[in-house]
C-alpha cells in the first residue's frame, strides 16, 4: 500500500503516509499546449491511497486521472474537501445536482470514498461505492485548548452549524452558542450570540467552511461592539475566496484557524492521523 496525491494535497497526503507508515508515490505534472492536463506517476502499488481536495476544476479533473492511472480496483479514495457538496439541490428546471454527477465519476475505479466534514453527509449516498465521512471537529477543539483562553465562547454562525460547534466545545467542556440574527430595519441586521454574553470573553466562531468570510467578518465587529475582548476564526476547509483572509483580519480577528484539507498558511491542524484511523479501522 503507498499513497499517491494530487498537486494541491501533497503535504496532506505525506502526513498521511507517514501516519500510516508507508510510502508517497512521486507524480509529475504537467499540460500539453491546449491546457490538458497530464501526468506520469511512479511506481505503484496494487492498493493505492489516493488523496486530493477537489478545491477547483483543475484537481477534480488530477483526481480523475490519478484514479484512473493506479487503475486497481482496491484503490482508496480520500477527498478531504469535497467541491460542488453544497450543490446538492435542484432549485431550477435544467439545474444538474453537480455533487451528484462528481460522486457518479468518482465512484469508478475505487473501492470505497472517505470524505472530511462533508457539508451534509446526505450526499454521500450518490456515491456507487461505500462512502464515509469523518470529522476533525474534536482537533479543532484541542488546538483551542492549546491557546490557553479563560472561557472561551465557542460560536457557530447559524443554528445550523451548533452540532459542528458542539463537537468543538466538548473538547473543553467549554461553553457553547450560535449567532443569532435581527433585522433592525430593512437595511440593517444585528447579530449576537442566542442566548449567552460575550462581553468580556475570547469567542471562536467556527464552521465546516470558511468561504467568503462576510458573516464572520460582520459578527466580529459587532461582537465587538457587544463587549468581547478578543475573537478568532476556526473551520475545518479554508477555503477564502475572494479576499476573505485580509477581510477577516481587517475585521479585527485575531486569527484564523483551519485544517490542512486545503493547504494553507493558516492551516494549523492536520486531518493525517483522523485519515489514517479512516482507513485501518473497518
Amino acid at each position: 500500500m503507498k499513497v499517491i496525491s494530487t498537486e494541491k494535497s501533497q503535504v496532506l497526503a505525506t502526513r498521511v503516509a507517514h501516519a500510516l507508515k508507508t510510502t508517497i508515490v512521486d507524480v509529475n505534472y504537467s499540460r500539453f499546449p491546449d491546457g490538458e492536463h497530464y501526468l506520469r506517476a511512479g511506481e505503484l502499488d496494487d492498493e493505492m491511497i489516493i488523496v486530493g481536495s477537489v478545491v477547483d476544476n483543475d484537481a477534480l479533473v488530477q483526481l480523475l486521472l490519478l484514479i484512473d492511472a493506479c487503475d486497481s480496483s482496491k484503490n482508496r479514495l480520500v477527498v478531504p474537501y469535497m467541491a460542488y457538496a453544497r450543490q446538492d439541490k435542484r432549485f431550477h428546471p435544467g439545474e444538474p445536482i453537480s455533487i451528484r454527477a462528481v460522486a457518479h465519476v468518482f465512484s469508478h475505479g475505487v473501492s470505497d470514498i472517505t470524505t472530511i466534514n462533508i457539508h451534509d453527509k446526505e450526499v454521500l449516498k450518490y456515491f456507487s461505492v461505500p462512502a464515509k465521512d469523518i470529522s476533525v471537529a474534536r482537533d479543532l477543539g484541542a488546538y483551542i485548548k492549546t491557546m490557553d483562553l479563560d472561557k472561551p465562547l465557542i460560536l457557530s454562525p447559524d443554528d445550523g452549524a451548533l452540532a459542528f460547534a458542539e463537537q468543538v466545545a466538548s473538547v473543553g467542556g467549554w461553553d457553547v452558542d450560535h449567532l443569532e440574527k435581527t433585522r433592525l430595519s430593512g437595511v440593517e441586521v444585528k447579530m449576537a450570540p442566542k442566548q449567552l454574553c460575550a462581553r468580556g470573553r475570547s469567542v471562536i466562531i467556527v464552521d465546516d467552511i470558511i468561504s467568503t468570510g462576510g458573516t464572520i467578518a460582520t459578527a466580529t465587529g459587532m461582537l465587538y461592539n457587544q463587549g468581547a475582548d478578543e475573537v478568532y476564526a476556526a473551520c475545518v476547509h479554508g477555503v477564502l475566496t475572494g479576499g476573505a483572509y485580509a477581510r477577516l483580519m481587517a475585521s479585527g480577528i485575531r486569527d484564523v484557524i483551519s485544517s490542512d484539507t486545503i493547504e494553507r498558511a493558516c492551516s494549523k491542524i492536520s486531518a493525517a492521523d483522523r485519515i489514517a484511523h479512516a482507513l485501518t479501522t473497518h
